[in-house]
């Protein structure tokens, strides 16, 4: 009996609250992206399947390869997405099922920075770290987890959603339900909100000139662009919105005592300006702040692509497990 054919390449996707990213990667080596395709997040399950399948036609018509999807919420063993805050109208789908029918291929799906954990620790920022924890700063806020050289999932395959520890109970409503979760304050969503009440206090005139004079406009985008260019009041928003950043990473650290932080997401995209200060805020914060050593705070080095090439990593493995 002649061996099936291994996939000389696969498909990963990037399922975001408003954008899904998708590239094709190369099967030998992963970390390197033949090409990628990004469009707009379609709302609801049917939606969404809809949605997938015309990135995966776009990406890679014809192809036969393995599909790995990332997705913002709890992803179950059995690929079946149970919840999302940021995916609303999707609950309990099988997508791994469903999008795997619907194309002929074989998909596998995880969390989305679960996979983001994948790329990043073979070949990007946690290389060669045993322990360590991925965040993803985007319209919320996603996790990874590495232990003893492993990326864990928990009894259920839920770990990894520090987005939605809880901060401030009277804090501003979140779309999981409750209130005052960590990404309603770190997320990218958390420093355009941060950037909006500064600009209706009338504490930054330079943020909302860029948001075009609307101060309901502004975003986290025109907060880093004001900062960039000398702003002070848009320095004071960047500098409150590290602080709420790194009162999480602190949590986790006196929690899981990881040898490094990888910081992922769109956000990070701000690394120049945000970086410096997430880090010296973390070592105001941490437990016993110079009696251990500090733990490095690094930028993902595959950026925002970081979990669509995780997801491919992912159905590689899968298709290899199951002898393709």
């Amino acid at each position: 009996m002649v061996a099936p054919r291994s996939p000389d390449r696969a498909v990963g996707i990037d399922i975001g609250g408003t954008k899904m990213l998708g590239v094709v990667v190369d099967a030998a080596d992963p970390t390197t992206v033949l090409s990628e395709t990004r469009l707009p997040t379609p709302a609801g399950a049917a939606a969404l399947v809809d949605g997938i399948a015309e990135l995966v036609a776009a990406l890679d018509p014809g192809g036969t390869g393995p599909v790995g999807l990332g997705i913002p919420g709890l992803i179950d063993a059995h690929d079946v997405f149970r919840f999302g805050p940021n995916l609303p109208g999707v609950v309990d789908l099988e997508v791994g099922a469903v999008v795997g029918s619907r194309l002929g291929r074989r998909v596998a799906a995880d969390n989305d920075a679960t996979c983001a954990t994948y790329a990043e620790f073979r070949g990007g920022a946690g290389a060669g770290f045993g322990d360590g924890v991925l965040l993803t700063l985007g319209t919320g806020i996603g996790g990874g987890l590495v232990v003893d050289g492993r990326v864990r999932h928990g009894a259920n395959g839920f770990a990894g959603e520090p987005g939605h520890m809880l901060i401030d109970p009277s804090g501003p409503p979140c779309p999981c339900g409750r209130r005052g979760c960590w990404e309603r304050y770190a997320s990218g969503s958390g420093l355009g909100r941060l950037g909006r009440d500064a600009a209706l206090a009338g504490r930054s005139t330079a943020v909302v000139e860029l948001a075009g004079g609307d101060p309901e406009a502004v975003r986290g985008e025109h907060v880093v662009a004001a900062v960039r260019a000398g702003d002070e009041a848009a320095a004071l928003v960047l500098d409150e919105f590290a602080w709420w950043v790194a009162a999480g990473i602190a949590n986790l650290v006196d929690l899981l005592d990881p040898s490094v932080v990888v910081l992922g997401g769109g956000v990070i995209e701000a690394e120049d300006v945000l970086l410096p200060r997430i880090e010296a805020a973390v070592s105001d914060q941490v437990l016993a702040h110079g009696h251990r050593p500090p733990v490095p705070i690094l930028a993902a080095r595959f950026g925002e692509r970081a979990g669509a090439i995780g997801a491919a990593v992912l159905a590689l493995a899968g298709a290899a497990a199951q002898g393709s």
